[in-house]
């Protein structure tokens, strides 16, 4: 019977050793799908451990409520349909219109929002202004040539949407929280969470709505 070879030889150890590899990673997998809430606790736990408070910014920021803890479930993906109309409904009925009926602020002002990221940071005086920072996911003017893609172009909204009270409506609305119309979107929810005020949504609504906005030359 012939001698197997040094090279025949290492290939079957290396074939052993491979689906070796394999079924142990075939184990690791199976042990992960079973315990997705024990990763996730520990992530969680993780955070807990990590940060620490630092002026305004406290920890209870790590806290989820329930929209968050829901969208999280889908880690970045669009949620079931029942899901979103769910999400969408609750958080309309978050909304709070001003109590003067007026939505239309300056948008002059509305643009220096738009252009600012300051605001509850641990570095930030507490009370202080928070800013929009619209332009990190946005264009809106043809002015501005640096800004994100995240988000949608608003650049020309009101010459494109119309300048009806429905529409002003509709803009307010979705500054003050966003998931009211866009379940689980990356924006933030500016008067659901306190980011920005009453007047500095009707600010940041008129820079979209003003027909002499730089949005909409």
């Amino acid at each position: 019977m012939p001698r197997r070879s040094s090279v025949s030889r290492g290939h079957a150890v290396r074939q052993r050793t491979w689906f070796g590899f394999a079924a142990a990673v075939l184990a690791g997998c199976a042990t992960m799908v079973a315990t997705d809430d024990e990763y996730r606790n520990r992530a969680i736990a993780l955070m807990q451990s990590s940060f620490t408070s630092r002026g305004q910014a406290s920890l209870d920021r790590l806290e989820q409520d329930d929209v968050q803890r829901t969208c999280s479930q889908y880690a970045g993906n669009a949620p079931p349909t029942d899901v979103a109309e769910r999400v969408q409904k609750a958080q309309l009925a978050t909304v709070t219109y001003p109590a003067d009926g007026k939505l239309l602020g300056d948008w002059r002002v509305g643009e220096k929002i738009a252009q600012q990221g300051v605001g509850l940071q641990f570095s930030d005086p507490p009370g202080s202004p928070a800013g929009g920072n619209c332009y990190a996911c946005h264009q809106l003017s043809a002015a501005e040539i640096s800004y994100g893609t995240i988000g949608p172009s608003l650049y020309r909204f009101g010459k494109t949407r119309g300048y009806t009270d429905e529409t002003r409506k509709y803009v307010y609305a979705k500054v003050f929280n966003a998931q009211a119309f866009n379940a689980c979107s990356n924006m933030p929810r500016f008067g659901y969470k306190g980011i920005l005020t009453e007047q500095q949504i009707k600010d940041v609504t008129a820079l979209l709505l003003d027909p002499d906005s730089p949005v909409n030359r």
